[in-house]
């Protein structure tokens, strides 16, 4: 049988990506695997608290575990992959590629909203990247919605979702696409009516993982 792992950086999404994977995933097993240190470490000193060795020590935990493919469920980490894919020697899939896709085909203006600096910029990269591969240029409005992260660390979900929907309200007036850059950001979506896409990572992301393996024969 087919193993995905999914690599997270918080354990809140992991329910998510467990009913995702149930919906699009049949017949694929799923194994998950948290270091839920790493987004703080990446923003004090990546490179001083071994974040790519962590990533990398966890591929290989993956592939002992007999996983096909690994997925990065976490923007902040995603721009790893494409080193980590080629030690390992299995796919690395980053969640926030089909999304970023989506984004670029859904118009030329494009919010990027987060709630920590450690994730908007990666999230910006691969906007950018994939762009660049489209042939687009779109204008990009990068966004980090104050108060935010704190409040759902401190376990108040309601107002995090309160503070990340007023963003969204915001920012749909002025853009074509607002791309949320946290796959725990996705519930808030949900609290608010956009007058333009909002799009998150991780049904995207899913369905995507799903067309790669078909793509490969693992599926």
């Amino acid at each position: 049988m087919t193993r995905i792992s999914f690599i997270h950086t918080g354990a809140v999404v992991i329910p998510t990506f467990t009913e995702l994977a149930a919906a699009h995933l049949s017949g694929i097993e799923v194994h998950h695997l948290l270091d839920d240190k790493i987004v703080a470490d990446l923003g004090r000193d990546a490179e001083g608290t071994g974040v790519r060795e962590r990533l990398l020590d966890l591929g290989r935990a993956a592939r002992s575990a007999g996983a096909d493919a690994v997925v990065f469920s976490c923007s902040s980490i995603s721009g790893y992959a494409a080193g980590l894919s080629a030690e390992l020697g299995i796919p690395v899939l980053r969640i926030d590629e089909a999304m970023a896709d989506a984004a670029i085909a859904a118009g030329s203006r494009i919010a990027v909203i987060a709630t920590l600096a450690t994730t908007l910029a990666p999230t910006a990269a691969l906007l950018r990247e994939r762009a660049g591969l489209a042939g687009a240029r779109p204008e990009l409005h990068e966004v980090i919605v104050a108060g935010a992260f704190e409040a759902v660390s401190g376990g108040d979900r309601a107002r995090h979702d309160e503070l990340v929907g007023a963003a969204i309200v915001e920012w749909a007036a002025q853009v074509d696409v607002v791309v949320l850059a946290q796959a725990s950001m996705a519930g808030a979506a949900a609290t608010v009516e956009g007058a333009v896409p909002v799009l998150t990572s991780p049904e995207l992301g899913v369905r995507r993982v799903a067309e790669v393996l078909a793509g490969s024969g693992e599926h």
